[in-house]
């Protein structure tokens, strides 16, 4: 059976057709030198404005956390965001703040869209020997932002409203991401031609590889591992009777891996140890959402037994998430517990321990645990959810709604933390609360009527508090104001 990774047929040819079409347009919006490349944030800006780049990737973004597997995982999306910042700070031309993120499916695939979003699958992250060749996909998608070459495809399609590019650029990412809902989404579209707005051409290409293996270098990765990561992907487009995804959106020419090659020698050898950071969270990929439960179990307990591994930790991790999903609690929490005497504030390892003691009725244990850390880190992204979620499972209320709240002050986009409070305001019978705090988790979704009704019913509950009725009454103007913005695009 064809896997639901990959486009159907049909897809696949009209992308093809429609990258011809794309090579075309780009060569009559460059000139004949292939070369050349339009003055950043000229000619782009001539097609759309940061700021409304901003609004359509916003609004992608709320598209995209409704309907593609994003990886919810505290552990992951900060390993993620960690590894990218340090990608952006070496960067030029970086208008905005970058998010990244995961979405939970094996293709090799990546990809980067406006307003400084990158999200990368799984299968990119699992497929990869080491740091460097994760840090090279990132790289490429960094430079795919910050030199706009979105906003320059744009440029060729004036006559469409940015709503509408929107709206096509969400079906297309969306069909990257999860296929299933992104044809579904494709059919209701204008033109299938859409779709090369996000096919980029050689020349973004190659100045993508260029500038990324760049950032690569200066931000202390191997800058060869751009082109062993070239190799994977090549290599399974023979082994495979179907390209995988990200050479359908980024073609990988033999031009491309022989000028990469060659632009290996201009940089010196860099040898780096193994990243302990980077194999404990492909260990906890696959043993969380690669692999099945059994296989997984099988998987990790074979290289434990045979000592085949880089990095020890990350193998017993493995093994002790595996022990986890198959319910074998003591097991997990004997080779976790270990883990943790060696490094007692790994986020990864409390992170696991918190989900072992919520499983075998002991909360206060890691609410204990979590409490020490949290000194050391008041603002982290890991310990304030799995502390939460510890007070909540112990009944905690009052103190996960205090910590949530000022959690969410700094970081107001975090669905975890509004799924966690709503809870936490369930369990207080804090109906005002949990329907208000239902109605940001639906806005972070793009859902806006259904985020004003969830606060219409928040505001029955006000009572005689003038001041929540005056909050609840601009918030929901908020969200029309929101709503309206993307009308006045059209």
């Amino acid at each position: 059976m064809i896997s639901s990774l990959f486009f159907r047929s049909s897809i696949v040819s009209a992308i093809l057709a429609t990258l011809l079409v794309a090579g075309k347009a780009e060569a009559q919006t460059l000139g004949s030198d292939k070369n050349t490349l339009p003055e950043i944030g000229v000619v782009a800006s001539e097609a759309l404005t940061l700021d409304k780049e901003i609004l359509i990737g916003d609004a992608i973004m709320r598209q995209m956390r409704g309907q593609a597997p994003m990886i919810g995982d505290p552990v992951i999306n900060e390993y993620i965001q960690d590894l990218g910042n340090r990608l952006v700070l070496q960067a030029d031309n970086t208008k905005f703040p970058f998010q990244f993120f995961v979405i939970n499916n094996n293709a090799m695939n990546a990809f980067a869209f406006y307003g400084g979003h990158v999200g990368v699958h799984t299968g990119i992250i699992t497929a990869a020997d080491n740091e460097s060749e994760l840090a090279s996909v990132l790289a490429h998608e960094v430079t795919h932002v910050t030199q706009r070459h979105l906003a320059r495809r744009a440029l060729s399609q004036q006559r469409s409203s940015p709503l509408q590019l929107a709206s096509m650029f969400g079906s297309i990412l969306l069909a990257m991401a999860n296929p299933e809902a992104g044809i579904a989404a494709l059919s209701t579209t204008q033109a299938m031609s859409a779709q090369m707005g996000i096919d980029y051409t050689r020349s973004n290409e190659q100045e993508a590889d260029r500038i990324g293996i760049d950032i690569l270098y200066s931000a202390g990765f191997d800058p060869k591992a751009t082109a062993s990561f070239f190799g994977k992907m090549a290599e399974q487009y023979r082994t495979s009777s179907r390209p995988p995804e990200r050479l359908l959106t980024h073609p990988l020419t033999e031009k491309r891996i022989a000028d990469a090659r060659i632009r290996m020698d201009g940089y010196p050898n860099v040898r780096l140890p193994p990243s302990k950071t980077f194999h404990l969270a492909k260990a906890r990929i696959q043993a969380r959402y690669q692999f099945k439960p059994d296989y997984s179990l099988e998987y990790f307990q074979a290289m434990n037994d045979t000592g085949t591994y880089l990095i020890k930790e990350a193998a017993q991790y493995g093994l002790a998430i595996a022990l986890f999903e198959n319910e074998k609690y003591q097991q997990a929490k004997a080779i976790n517990d270990a883990l943790l005497l060696q490094d007692k504030e790994n986020l990864f390892y409390l992170d696991l321990a918190t989900d072992i003691e919520i499983a075998l009725g002991n909360p206060q244990n890691a609410i204990t645990q979590l409490e020490h850390v949290l000194a050391q880190k008041p603002r982290n992204s890991v310990v304030v959810l799995n502390l939460s979620n510890a007070l909540v499972s112990a009944k905690q209320y009052t103190r996960a709604i205090e910590l949530l709240r000022d959690y969410l002050l700094i970081h107001p986009q975090d669905e975890i933390a509004y799924q966690i409070l709503t809870d936490a305001y369930k369990g207080e019978k804090l109906y005002m609360g949990m329907h208000q705090s239902k109605a940001e988790l639906l806005a972070l979704y793009g859902a806006y009527p259904n985020a004003i009704d969830e606060l219409q019913y928040a505001f029955n509950f006000t009572g005689d508090n003038h001041l929540e009725k005056q909050r609840i009454r601009a918030r929901i103007q908020q969200f029309r104001d929101e709503q309206e913005k993307l009308k006045q695009m059209q």
